[in-house]
């Protein structure tokens, strides 16, 4: 993304200051919903469904696993 012109800065900065924004803003903070998480913990249940759908949906095939084969690592 390039620089932004002056007239897109003073966009920004308006619609940033308009009281309707920030209003709708707090309200979608406020009701948002997070489906992995119910009161304070997460539901590993319902992460691991999520990850072995969204896998099947973009057809991620699982590498087959190779040992590493080297004996000092140093980073």
């Amino acid at each position: 993304m390039g620089k932004l012109s002056k007239k897109e800065k003073e966009d920004l900065q308006r619609v940033a200051a308009s009281a309707l924004v920030r209003k709708d803003m707090q309200h979608l903070s406020a009701n948002r919903f997070n489906l992995f998480i119910e009161g304070q913990t997460i539901n590993m249940d319902r992460l691991l469904i999520f990850l072995t759908e969204y896998n099947e949906f973009i057809n991620h095939s699982p590498k087959p696993f190779k040992p590493i084969i080297d004996r000092i690592m140093k980073l």
